[in-house]
C-alpha cells in the first residue's frame, strides 16, 4: 500500500464516554508560550522526567482526584466551552449505526504510527482531540450549571487566551453527563491524527493481561455546537503547474460553467457551489453543479483535479486568501474555497465519505498545556 495514501481511520462504538483523570496543568505564563512545545519535544522519554521537574519547580499541578473538566476559553471575541475527559476508545463499531466518533476527513498511517510513538515515549496525552456533538438540554443545563460556580482556575495565558476551568467530580452530575452523551455522536472537528494514534496505541495493548489500561482511554473536548460554537473557516488552495486554461478545459470537459469576471465580482461570486479562481491576472468563477449534500472541496479534488490537463504538481493550503494569492501565477493557480457548513461536515461523515485532506479548519483552539492527561494514571478501566 502507498506509505502516503490516506485512509479511514477506525470508528470507535458507542456509548460516547468521557471518563473522568487526573489532570497535568502548566502553570500560566507556560501555556501559550510559544517555547513550551519544546517541552513535548525530543527525546519524548524524558518528557515524563522534565515535567516532574517543572512539578518540583511549581511550574506544573496535579489534580490528586480524577474529575471531569469544564474548560471555558476566549480568543479573539470567540468564547468556547466544552467538557474536557478521557474518551473512550477501547471498542470498534461493527455498524455504522454504532459509531461514537465521525471523522471526517482521512489519516497518513505513517504519521498517525509516529504520534502512538511518541504518546508512548512520552506517557502522555500532551492535548485533547477537538470534538463537536449537539447537546441535549438536560446536558446543556447540567453544563450552565458548573459555569455558574467559581472557577477552580481562572487567568489569561502567554497568547492572550483567557481560559476558566471547573473540575467537577460530584458523582450525581457526573452520572447525568453519563447518562446524556451515551447517545451521542461526535465529530472530529481538530485531531484526526491523535484519534487514529490513539486507537493504535490501545490495540498495541489489547494482548496485555485483563485489568485498567490507561490506552483504553484518549484525552478529548467536546463542545456543544449549538452552545458555544466553533467557527469553521475554508481553507484555499494553490495548485502548481496549473493554469487558468486548464481550469477552464477541466470545467468544459466536465460539463460545468466557468466565467472569466473581474476580480471583485469573481470573489464576490464565491459560495458553497462555486470556486473563484486566480492566476495573479485573470479571474474566473467555477459552478459546480452541486447539491446542498456535496461539498465544495469534494467537488474540486474528486472531479476537476483529476480532469485537468496539466498538473497540479503540488497543491498548497492556505488559512488565509492573501496567504492563496500569494501563490498565484501563470502556471499555479490560486482557487479560493467557500468554509462548509458543520450540517454538511456532519452529514458527509454520517454518510461514510471522507472531505478531502484539509478540507476544514475549525477555530480557535486551545491553548498547548492547559489540560493534559498521563498515561501512568490508570482510571477504572472502560466497561
Amino acid at each position: 500500500m502507498d506509505a502516503t495514501a490516506l485512509v479511514t481511520p477506525p470508528y470507535v462504538a458507542g456509548p460516547l464516554r468521557l471518563e473522568p483523570f487526573p489532570a497535568l496543568m502548566l502553570a500560566p505564563a507556560r501555556v501559550g508560550n510559544p517555547t513550551t512545545g519544546r517541552a513535548f519535544a525530543r527525546p519524548y522519554k524524558d518528557v515524563s522526567a522534565r515535567l516532574l521537574r517543572w512539578q518540583a519547580r511549581g511550574l506544573v499541578t496535579a489534580d490528586a482526584e480524577p474529575a471531569l473538566y469544564l474548560h471555558e476559553y476566549s480568543s479573539n471575541g470567540m468564547t468556547v466551552r466544552g467538557l474536557v475527559g478521557a474518551l473512550d476508545v477501547s471498542h470498534r463499531a461493527a455498524h455504522a449505526a454504532d459509531r461514537a466518533v465521525l471523522p471526517h476527513e482521512g489519516i497518513h498511517p505513517v504519521q498517525a504510527d509516529e504520534l502512538a510513538d511518541r504518546m508512548d515515549e512520552m506517557q502522555l496525552n500532551p492535548a485533547p482531540i477537538l470534538l463537536v456533538h449537539q447537546g441535549s438540554p438536560r446536558l446543556r443545563e447540567a453544563v450552565a450549571d458548573i459555569a455558574r460556580r467559581d472557577p477552580d482556575h481562572a487567568y489569561t495565558d502567554r497568547g492572550g487566551q483567557e481560559h476558566r476551568i471547573w473540575a467537577e467530580r460530584t458523582p450525581e452530575t457526573l452520572a447525568l453527563i453519563a447518562a446524556e452523551l451515551a447517545e451521542s455522536k461526535a465529530l472530529i472537528a481538530d485531531g484526526h491524527h491523535r484519534y487514529a494514534a490513539y486507537l493504535r496505541l490501545q490495540r498495541r495493548r489489547v494482548g496485555e493481561p485483563a485489568g485498567p489500561r490507561p490506552t483504553d482511554l484518549g484525552l478529548a473536548m467536546l463542545v456543544d455546537q449549538t452552545d458555544t460554537p466553533l467557527f469553521l473557516g475554508p481553507i484555499h488552495r494553490t495548485l502548481s503547474g496549473t493554469s487558468l486554461d486548464d481550469l477552464r478545459d477541466a470545467a468544459e470537459t466536465l460539463g460545468l460553467e466557468y466565467a472569466e469576471q473581474p476580480q471583485a465580482d469573481a470573489v464576490h461570486a464565491l459560495s458553497a457551489a462555486r470556486l473563484a479562481a486566480t492566476d495573479g491576472e485573470r479571474w474566473a468563477v467555477v459552478d459546480l453543479g452541486i447539491d446542498a449534500d456535496e461539498a465544495a472541496v469534494e467537488a474540486l479534488h474528486h472531479r476537476i483535479v483529476p480532469a485537468l490537463p496539466h498538473g497540479p504538481a503540488a497543491i498548497a493550503y492556505h488559512h488565509t486568501v492573501d496567504d492563496a494569492l500569494g501563490g498565484a501565477r501563470p502556471d499555479a493557480i490560486a482557487v479560493l474555497m467557500p468554509a462548509p457548513s458543520v450540517d454538511l461536515v456532519i452529514r458527509v461523515a454520517e454518510a461514510d465519505r471522507l472531505l478531502p485532506e484539509k478540507a476544514t479548519s475549525f477555530q480557535p483552539k486551545p491553548s498547548l498545556g492547559v489540560l493534559i492527561r498521563s498515561l501512568r494514571d490508570a482510571p477504572d478501566a472502560p466497561s
